[in-house]
C-alpha cells in the first residue's frame, strides 16, 4: 500500500510524533518504523532511514525526505492539514521547513518523552566490526 511513511522505531520521540500523526492528522499511507520495513524493496538505506523520515508515494518513486516528506504527509490528512502541506513545499518555507525538521531531528534526544535511542548516530563515528 502506498504512499508509505518510514520512521525510526526505535526513537521515542519519533513514535510519539508518529502517535501524533496518526491521531490527528490521520493520513492516508502506511506509516511504518523502518527497521520493521523491506528497505531493500523502497531502495533506501538504513542510514538513510536513521538521518530523516522518508515518504514514497508510490513504487519505485524516490523518497522524499526531511520537511518534504512531512508536507507530503501532511497534504494526505484530513482538513486543515492539507493546506499546511501544500504552503510547506512554497519556495523558501520548503528550505525553512527542511531547517527546521534537521533542528528537531538533531536534537530530539533532548525532547519530552525521548530517551536515549532518540539520539542520531554520530556521522564520523566508523561502524564496529561484525563479529
Amino acid at each position: 500500500m502506498y504512499p508509505i511513511l518510514l520512521f525510526d522505531g526505535d526513537c521515542a520521540f519519533c513514535t510519539a510524533s508518529v502517535n501524533f500523526l496518526k491521531r490527528y492528522i490521520r493520513p492516508r499511507a502506511q506509516i511504518t518504523a523502518w527497521q520493521r520495513a523491506d528497505l531493500a524493496k523502497l531502495a533506501v538505506s538504513a542510514q538513510e532511514c536513521q538521518k530523516s523520515i522518508q515518504w514514497f508515494a508510490e513504487p519505485g518513486s524516490v523518497a522524499l525526505t526531511e520537511g518534504r516528506a512531512v508536507a507530503a504527509a501532511l497534504r494526505t490528512g484530513v482538513a486543515p492539514w492539507p493546506i499546511l502541506g501544500r504552503t510547506m513545499q512554497l519556495p523558501g518555507i520548503v528550505n525553512l521547513a527542511n531547517v527546521a525538521y534537521r533542528l528537531v531531528a538533531a536534537n530530539r534526544f533532548r525532547l519530552p518523552g525521548s530517551t536515549p535511542a532518540c539520539r542520531l548516530p554520530d556521522p564520523n563515528s566508523v561502524p564496529a566490526a561484525v563479529a
